[in-house]
């Protein structure tokens, strides 16, 4: 069957969900009922009534019967992913631990935990416990042995000035203009999701054009964030309230141009360049010198793209290394060469060669 992208289909999750092929799914984001188990009105100190989850939705007769319901649209997720995909799930102390076991019992593999600090929370009104200001996210792949998942990691580290992202991110609240409210001017849905969020673990876990599954879709965050960044999206929504919100909703939204979804690149997954097709291309030559940054240490080039600092010789790593006493040493940015700038390193002159190898 063909895949239902871009579509949010109304109706039951668990029937929906069987209803999609195997192994068709990029990415999982789901944010299902959290099961709070309110057992009466939550007031404010004045006695006005807090808005809080009390919806058909949320409501299940026991904690058995909240772990079945998890066991099986998780276990449908699973069958759906692709085998390098992945799945995140959200929730509150509520459910997240019997959400996590759940998880784990069915073979997926937990990458990260992710807490999500709001910098914004509800007060706790009553004073009786600490104000609750985080949920929970789970980052997980398919099963343990899947190694080829999405993590576009200097992606994240440049969203982040450039030091490596953490799994705690500060976000406010989903608020003002953001907030859907129905006709009568009331939030359509008590736990919308920041689109900050979405956009954040979709740009962290997927690449353009690909397709991201939630089965409780609400007014539709996943889908707007997806279309805004160029990936595709599937949803499904039982109630037809929220699902005609996120359908107006996800119309208005413009995404992005294609030059613009283009997102820091990883090394890792640029071509091998040896430090020999430096020397072939003529950009060193056997004989020039190489010094690091401060000009402490010098190495002679060899033909072979062999380094020899005294009477030892060896590739750009292993010299850099044995010059610093050090296990390990990255030579691409070790070691330097001089140019009319002063020292530049020969990291440079890869990147030469593999624009010359792209173009």
């Amino acid at each position: 069957m063909s895949l239902p992208v871009d579509t949010i289909i109304q109706g039951d999750c668990l029937e929906a969900l069987k209803a999609l092929p195997d192994r068709s799914v990029d990415l999982v984001f789901a944010d299902p009922p959290y099961n709070l188990q309110l057992g009466g009105d939550l007031l404010r100190p004045d006695n006005s009534k807090v808005d809080a989850v009390d919806d058909d939705w949320d409501r299940f007769d026991s904690f058995a019967a909240y772990d079945a319901f998890t066991k099986a649209w998780m276990g449908e997720c699973r069958r759906i992913l692709k085998d390098e995909g992945a799945l995140w799930v959200i929730g509150s102390y509520h459910n997240i631990f019997r959400v996590g076991a759940t998880l784990q019992d069915l073979g997926f593999w937990i990458l990260n935990d992710v807490v999500w600090r709001k910098t914004n929370p509800m007060p706790n009104f009553k004073g009786t416990r600490f104000t609750n200001a985080h949920e929970t996210l789970i980052w997980a792949a398919k099963s343990r042995g899947a190694r080829r998942y999405t993590f576009n990691y200097d992606a994240m580290k440049m969203a982040n000035d450039e030091l490596q992202m953490r799994s705690d991110w500060s976000l406010p609240l989903c608020t003002g203009e953001e907030r859907l409210k129905d006709e009568a001017g009331v939030k359509a849905h008590p736990t919308q999701k920041p689109e900050a969020l979405l956009h954040r673990l979709i740009l962290a876990s997927t690449r353009p054009g690909d397709i991201i599954l939630d089965p409780f879709f609400g007014t539709g965050t996943t889908g707007a964030a997806a279309r805004r960044l160029g990936r595709r999206y599937i949803g499904i929504e039982r109630e037809a309230a929220y699902a005609k919100l996120a359908k107006a909703r996800i119309a208005k939204v413009i995404p992005v141009s294609p030059e613009a979804m283009v997102v820091t690149g990883s090394k890792k997954s640029e071509p091998r360049v040896p430090f020999g097709q430096i020397v072939e291309a003529g950009l060193l030559r056997a004989g020039d010198v190489l010094y690091d940054e401060k000009g402490r240490h010098a190495a002679r080039v060899r033909a072979d793209g062999s380094l020899v600092v005294g009477d030892l010789a060896g590739s750009i790593h292993k010299m850099g290394a044995m010059a610093q006493s050090a296990p390990a040493c990255n030579g691409w940015t070790y070691w330097h060469f001089k140019s009319d700038a002063g020292l530049s390193p020969i990291d440079v002159l890869r990147a030469k060669v593999r624009q010359q190898l792209a173009a």
